[in-house]
């Protein structure tokens, strides 16, 4: 792999960690042969072990949204690379098995009976359902088209520099933009077999999650390549809150990214259903609108008090894209250069409020 891809907070943040600390990864499969989606969401509570928080657990969104969860109590067979993104947890495995550490495709299986592990290049696993005893079985391989920034040049942070220093909570990063994924995945004994599928994945670290957040994401968008990340929370810098929002998007070879910090920008979230948000500076102009016309999926969230149902979720929202070139002042119009739609992607609301109405609008 060209080393240009390894994005910035690859690597797990909680070695010699003390005190409240989570990490979380979220690993995205999206099949549009099947009009399907697992989404993967990993976790580690207080990794030192010296809290009644500290543990892990894996969470599956899958076909349908039907959503499995399980504990991971243990965090002596929870793994992590330091300086790239490699991580796994075992749950049951056969006593003779080696260490816990990154195993080849066919060890996994052998001896990891409840657990995953997952690479920037490889994700595998087996989860079975706390309550229900339903299983989810995945082995594929990725081949990582983008990280964070522009094609064939150095990642760069989703937060940028200042993502470096620990004066946000939670720090966000967007590992893989776009990715394709070959390999089988399966859902309570139904098999989908896949080849260059979009494949996405992205984390989070620090105390805990937003007080408030949207989250927009897609990569399957017919005859575009488009893959577009956005979202918008209130978070705590340096013990303050603050709103802002980002979009980031790549497509012919380009790569756009507009923020609340240095670019206009203005939301309307309803509590579920409906997600705008426009964004404009001197060079381009986006709309983005979102809606969802099945109720939400819950999935848990770390908090300050652990894993918590603070986050509501679809994979099949549908999403539309547009997006101008600003014009010369002596041009007439601006040009449209983008405007796309698809019905698989990610949309989210979550923390306090979300049942209400959020508007937010900042002109810059």
């Amino acid at each position: 792999m060209p080393s240009f891809f390894w994005t910035p907070h690859s690597g797990y943040h909680g070695h010699h960690v003390k005190g409240r600390f989570f990490e979380g990864w979220y690993l995205r499969l999206t099949l549009p042969a099947h009009h399907e989606t697992f989404a993967f969401m990993y976790s580690i509570d207080d990794p030192d072990g010296q809290s009644l928080l500290s543990g892990g657990a894996a969470q599956v969104l899958g076909p349908g949204e039907q959503y499995l969860f399980s504990s991971l109590p243990q965090v002596n067979r929870f793994w992590a690379w330091r300086h790239r993104l490699g991580l796994g947890h075992w749950g049951q495995y056969l006593h003779n098995a080696p260490r816990t550490q990154y195993l080849p495709a066919e060890d996994f299986k052998a001896v990891v009976q409840r657990g995953y592990q997952a690479t920037a290049t490889h994700h595998q696993g087996c989860i079975e359902d706390m309550e229900t005893g339903a299983i989810a079985r995945w082995n594929y391989a990725v081949k990582p088209i983008y990280g964070w920034g522009p094609p064939q040049s150095i990642s760069l942070a989703t937060a940028e520099w200042l993502s470096y220093f620990p004066i946000f909570e939670p720090g966000w990063q967007v590992l893989m933009a776009h990715g394709l994924a070959t390999g089988w995945a399966e859902w309570q004994g139904e098999r989908y077999d896949f080849e260059d599928a979009p494949a996405y994945a992205e984390k989070n670290w620090g105390g805990a999650f937003p007080e408030r957040w949207f989250w927009i994401q897609a990569n399957a968008f017919e005859d575009s390549d488009l893959t577009i990340t956005a979202a918008g929370g209130r978070r705590q810098i340096l013990g303050q809150f603050e709103t802002v929002g980002l979009v980031g998007l790549h497509f012919q070879g380009r790569f756009i990214t507009l923020s609340s910090l240095k670019s206009s920008m203005a939301w309307r979230v309803e509590p579920w259903g409906v997600w705008r948000v426009a964004l404009q500076n001197y060079r381009y102009r986006i709309v983005l609108q979102g809606t969802a016309a099945a109720p939400p999926s819950q999935v848990r969230v770390p908090t300050l008090e652990g894993l918590k149902f603070q986050c509501w979720d679809t994979t099949h929202g549908r999403l539309r894209v547009q997006v101008w070139e600003r014009s010369p002042l002596l041009a007439p119009s601006d040009s449209l250069i983008l405007d796309v739609s698809t019905d698989l992607a990610g949309l989210e609301v979550g923390g306090r409020g979300w049942e209400n109405l959020w508007e937010f609008s900042r002109v810059r």
